[in-house]
């Protein structure tokens, strides 16, 4: 569970990266029509992946077990709440759009896997 948290934490803080120093890079990918206005509003998501990437870094790295599996829940349904808005995107599905998706998915999933085990290893 602390592996899906460090290693979702690495996506979260190059997506950040990304957002922050080139927005637009993220919007022609998405097809989405660049202007200052949406720029801005990438560059303010992408300050906002930052932290809650160094959230789930901590939490993997310094969280009781209690902590972690919290983390965890909270963020199973953030990745599948991300996977579902990408699809919905209101210029079409692209590749990109699908990929996105797709990591959203796979985070939710891998998430849900370590909760519903029988005895959730908390510890990798």
């Amino acid at each position: 569970m602390r592996g899906v948290l460090r290693l979702g934490a690495l996506v979260f803080v190059i997506s950040s990266i990304i957002l922050l120093t080139l927005p637009r890079i993220f919007t022609d990918l998405l097809s989405l029509p660049g202007s200052a206005n949406l720029d801005w509003a990438m560059q303010m998501t992408g300050v906002t992946i930052f932290t809650l990437a160094g959230l789930m870094f901590v939490s993997a790295q310094s969280g009781s077990d209690s902590t972690v599996l919290w983390v965890a829940r909270v963020m199973m349904v953030g990745a599948f709440g991300l996977g579902v808005l990408t699809l919905l995107i209101p210029t079409g599905v692209n590749w990109f759009v699908i990929l996105y998706a797709l990591i959203g998915f796979g985070f939710s999933t891998g998430y849900l896997v370590f909760l519903f085990r029988k005895n959730p290893r908390v510890e990798n």
